[in-house]
């Protein structure tokens, strides 16, 4: 069964996770950012969405960082609980106040909506990847139905540690599989996208 499968990668990809040191996270989230950064479609994206991360979980921030270095927009999420579902919201830097859901989600107090249409690169969290572009979540869906909406037309990239790819992320209909996906040590490209 799919559900117990996902279940099973999930807790063993939050062990992975959390026996990994603050210095370990910190070094290898810069390499991941590093490696993004210097791809064509960060260089061209005009509006970039990224997360900012959970405890043991890869850093964004510092494509954040270069996104607003060259004068980029930069959106984060907002998740609605309640409603199970997620808008991008403006970002203008990490110093601005920010709210903190209960799940430790960290969103800009000014809460200013960014249309989806506008976003030309969703750099997306995960547990686990594969090499076919497949992602396992928190197990919420909320990125599967964010990125499923009509109107958005941009790039989806995973992001994420290489020990984090798994030789193969149980799926079904309603998943979304990524363009493409960037760790500390490669990047792979999945439908022609790079």
């Amino acid at each position: 069964m799919v559900q117990e499968r996902k279940k099973s990668l999930r807790a063993e990809l939050r062990d992975r996770l959390k026996a990994m040191g603050d210095s370990t996270i910190t070094t290898l989230s810069r390499r991941a950012a590093d490696r993004l950064c210097s791809l064509e479609v960060f260089v061209t994206a005009q509006t970039i969405m990224v997360f900012l991360p959970l405890t043991h979980e890869v850093d964004a921030v510092p494509i954040a960082t270069r996104a607003w270095q060259h004068a980029k927009a930069v959106a984060v999420p907002l998740v609605s609980y309640e409603q199970r579902r997620m808008i991008a919201v403006e970002c203008r830097s990490m110093t601005e106040p920010m709210d903190v859901d209960r799940h430790g989600v960290r969103t800009p107090a000014s809460r200013n909506p960014v249309p989806i249409s506008q976003i030309d690169l969703v750099v997306v969290p995960g547990l686990a990847f594969d090499n076919a572009g497949r992602r396992l979540g928190r197990g919420g869906g909320f990125y599967d139905r964010f990125l499923s909406q009509r109107d958005f037309r941009g790039t989806t990239c995973g992001l994420g540690f290489d020990h984090q790819v798994v030789e193969s992320v149980p799926t079904t209909e309603t998943d979304v599989p990524l363009n493409m996906l960037v760790t500390d040590q490669r990047v792979l490209c999945f439908n022609g996208r790079e």
